[in-house]
C-alpha cells in the first residue's frame, strides 16, 4: 500500500488544491453546507451509509489528536440534493468522548449532523483544511463505492474541520462529488 493510499496532505489554504471558482466558493463557505444544499435544490436529504466503530485513518489521527490509528466512532453518509448524491461525508469521533459531549450523535439517523453541529451553542468550530483525494485515498473509494462507481478521472475536492463541544472533539470530512458541479451547470 503506497504512502497516497494511506494519507493525503491537508492544507489551512484552498489556493494550495487549485478549485475553480465555482468549486471554492463551495469549499470556503464557512455556513453550513446542509443550509447551502436545502438552498440549492428542491429536496434535501441525508442518506446514512455507516454509522460504527471503525479504525481512524492515518491522515485522521493528528487533526482530532490520536496520537496513532485506533478505534472511533464513524458515521458516513451521502448528501443528496433531488435525489442525486452531491456530497460524501465522513465523521469520526474519539472513543474517550462521553455522551454529554456529543449527546446527539448516536442518534441522528437520517438527519443531518450539519444542523445539529450549527444549531448548537456550545459548538466552536475550527479552521478548514482542504485536500484532493485521489482515487487510491480509502475515502475516495468509500464515496465511489457510496455512488456506485468504480472510480473517477479526477480527484475529489474535499474539505475537513474539527468541532469541539464541552471536552469532546468531532472531525467532519466532506467530499465534494462531481455531481454537485454537473447538477449546478444544468440549473
Amino acid at each position: 500500500m503506497s504512502h497516497k493510499t494511506r494519507n493525503t496532505q491537508w492544507h489551512v489554504h484552498v489556493n494550495a488544491v487549485n478549485p475553480s471558482p465555482q468549486i471554492r466558493d463551495w469549499l470556503t463557505d464557512r455556513d453550513s453546507l446542509t443550509r447551502k444544499l436545502i438552498d440549492h435544490c428542491q429536496h434535501f436529504r441525508v442518506q446514512r451509509l455507516r454509522q460504527q466503530r471503525a479504525r481512524s485513518l492515518m491522515d485522521e489521527c493528528a487533526a482530532i489528536e490520536l496520537p496513532r490509528r485506533v478505534n472511533v466512532h464513524e458515521r458516513e453518509v451521502l448528501l443528496r440534493c433531488d435525489d442525486v448524491p452531491v456530497v460524501f461525508a465522513h465523521t469520526i469521533v474519539p472513543l474517550t468522548a462521553t455522551a454529554s459531549d456529543w449527546p446527539f450523535f448516536s442518534s441522528l439517523g437520517e438527519r443531518s449532523l450539519g444542523t445539529t453541529l450549527f444549531g448548537d451553542p456550545q459548538v466552536s468550530r475550527g479552521a478548514l483544511q482542504f485536500t484532493r483525494l485521489h482515487s487510491e485515498h480509502p475515502l475516495a473509494q468509500r464515496a465511489c463505492a457510496a455512488m456506485g462507481v468504480q472510480a473517477l478521472d479526477t480527484p475529489l475536492f474535499a474539505r475537513r474541520c474539527l468541532f469541539k463541544r464541552k471536552n469532546g472533539l468531532l472531525l467532519v470530512t466532506e467530499i465534494f462529488l462531481p455531481t454537485l458541479f454537473n447538477k449546478q451547470n444544468n440549473r
